[in-house]
This record gives structure tokens, C-alpha cells and sequence, in this order.
């Protein structure tokens, strides 16, 4: 499982990297600040979170099974929450309407959330 969570934040962090690139370099030429600005938000919160699972792969005293629960929130949380706010802020490039969906944006906030109380609550409730 730790192999898993150590991987998958790899991924994310290495994705955060080449969306932000792309954002900075392909997407500044078609969509307005505040649109590069949301994007940016995207990218970071995806960031922070690929630094977050790297992180808790390598806490040992967390058992696997809270390690799946928190691995799973986050990463519901970074595909809905990150997801959508890319798809929101180039909105202008496409046919489909993304604001229909964005209700989905703050669905992802809370999962990460989630993740973060659910740990709090595995840690503090440890002795240690």
C-alpha cells in the first residue's frame, strides 16, 4: 500500500508540473488572467496534495487501512476538486458548458478535507 500512495503522489506531482507548463506556456495565449489564475489554483492544490500522499506513505505509524482511507478522499478529492476547476477555467476553449457542472468543485474540496480531519483524528487519537 505505502508503494502505492508513494507512486501515485509521484504521478500527481509530475502531472501538476506538466499542467502548470502547459498552463504557463500553451494556455496564457487563449484564456485571460483570471482564467490562468484559476488554473494555477488547480495546479496547486493538486501539487500540495501529490506532497501530502508522498508524505503519508512514509508515516509509520499510520496503519494501512487509514492509510487507504485518507489515500482514497484525497485522491477522489484531487480528481473532482483540481478536475474541475481545469475544466471551469478553459471553459471558453470548448462547446460544453463546464459551469453546469461545477458543483463538483467543492464535492472535491470536502473529500480533501476529509482526508485531512481523517488523519488528524488517526494521529491524535495514537499513542505515540
Amino acid at each position: 500500500m505505502n508503494k502505492t500512495i508513494l507512486v501515485t503522489g509521484i504521478i500527481l506531482g509530475l502531472l501538476a508540473v506538466i499542467i502548470g507548463a502547459f498552463a504557463a506556456h500553451g494556455l496564457k495565449k487563449v484564456l485571460g488572467p483570471d482564467e490562468i489564475n484559476t488554473f494555477e489554483t488547480g495546479v496547486k492544490y493538486q501539487m500540495y496534495h501529490a506532497l501530502f500522499l508522498m508524505i503519508l506513505s512514509l508515516i509509520p505509524v499510520i496503519t494501512n487501512g487509514a492509510k487507504m482511507t485518507v489515500y482514497y478522499t484525497v485522491l477522489v478529492g484531487v480528481i473532482l476538486f483540481s478536475g474541475s476547476i481545469y475544466l471551469l477555467a478553459t471553459n471558453v476553449l470548448t462547446n460544453f458548458d463546464f459551469k453546469k457542472i461545477g458543483f463538483i468543485t467543492p464535492i472535491g474540496g470536502l473529500f480533501l478535507i476529509f482526508g485531512w480531519a481523517y488523519l488528524a483524528y488517526v494521529v491524535l487519537s495514537k499513542k505515540l
